[in-house]
């Protein structure tokens, strides 16, 4: 029997009989692999704030289990009281992280669903709830593996392909997003080389991308973000693929800090970017990128975090956004469960949502 690893675990899950979220606290890994259970509104709040759970798609799932669960803590026997309570819980667990549009867009979908079954009594209410989350975590896994598909099209056997952050499994329920071509192809004999960025100052590349990669098997290989320049310019890159937390109407993407250096390199060596999104990730509310909320980290995860003693002066001030905006025109593709869109993005973002509608 094969040894148990980290993709054999799931990144969140509902254990509705004790009423808790379960999932694995990505902080903690490589490793230890420590599998907790959250039950309160606050334990939920911390688990996204903190990134135990993190990944747009991860966070969309965790917040539809997680606002089921506080529903079924709700003390309320006509449905007003019930949806008052309801919408204060909501709005609590999508103040946890600005970026992502996966939290607001997973809770919204969990708020109409709510709305529409206002005639029920509040134990069908409960019962919808529970099966509309289930099934956003059950499209997670279909739509990474359709995007998957679309983003094996864009690459041949044999190809070297770049990656930042982590767009993995562990950033959703399965296959990951970025990551989904990857495993495609490595099922399929494609014999990737994979270059996985470490991703500064919380290390996701290293800790989580290159941990999960090379449990898979796959030829993956870690360096620092700063190399990602000169294994370009060696020619052993491809294409570099890449998830991300919003895409603007304009095809502007928010991704993890560090993104928009990458795609600027990698234009600049005539190596395509794509980006890995769900439909789910594209808010085409958004005009620009420039209109995206860019989330602001605790100083202490770039002076402190990970080393044994502090490596910065005491009192030096800190730039800590969690995220940067990639312009469209350094995109290539963006590569969503409905297609690849091309520039001009304005265009071809309405079109997948077309299709999506139709």
């Amino acid at each position: 029997m094969s040894e148990k690893t980290i993709l054999d675990y799931e990144t969140v899950a509902l254990d509705d009989e004790n009423s808790a979220l379960v999932i694995i606290d990505q902080t903690k890994l490589p490793g230890t692999t420590e599998i907790i259970r959250l039950k309160t509104g606050e334990e939920i709040w911390d688990a996204i704030y903190l990134l135990k759970v993190r990944g747009a798609p991860a966070i969309g799932v965790a917040a539809a289990f997680g606002i089921y669960l506080l529903a079924k803590q709700i003390e309320a026997e006509d449905y007003e009281t019930f949806y008052q309570k309801f919408v204060k819980q909501k709005e609590y667990l999508n103040s946890a992280r600005p970026t992502a549009v996966n939290l607001s867009w997973a809770l919204n979908r969990m708020d109409r669903l709510c709305q529409s079954k206002k005639d029920e009594k509040i134990p069908a209410i409960l019962e919808a709830l529970k099966e509309e989350a289930i099934a956003i975590k059950e499209e997670d896994i279909q739509v990474c593996k359709a995007i998957g598909e679309y983003g094996l099209s864009l690459v041949k056997p044999g190809d070297g392909i770049l990656t930042h952050c982590n767009a993995g499994q562990l950033a959703t329920c399965k296959y990951g997003t970025a990551t989904a071509p990857i495993y495609l192809g490595h099922e399929r004999g494609y014999n990737f080389r994979v270059f996985a960025d470490e991703t500064r100052p919380l290390l996701q590349g290293a800790r989580l991308t290159a941990y999960e990669l090379h449990s898979a098997g796959v030829d993956v290989t870690l360096i620092c973000d700063n190399m990602s320049a000169t294994v370009m310019r060696n020619g052993w890159v491809n294409a570099v693929f890449v998830g991300c937390d919003r895409v603007a109407a304009n095809g502007d993407t928010a991704n993890k800090i560090g993104t928009s250096v990458v795609a600027t390199v990698a234009k600049r060596y005539n190596v395509p970017v794509y980006i890995c999104a769900p439909t789910s990730t594209i808010d085409m509310n958004t005009p620009t990128g420039a209109d995206i909320t860019i989330e602001q980290r605790p100083a202490h995860e770039v002076t402190e975090m990970w080393y044994k003693e502090r490596m910065a002066p005491e009192g030096v001030k800190v730039f800590n956004p969690a995220f940067d905006v990639t312009d469209h025109d350094l995109i290539a593709g963006i590569v969503t469960e409905y297609g690849v869109a091309r520039a001009p993005y304005t265009e071809s973002l309405k079109e997948i949502f077309q299709k999506k509608n139709s």
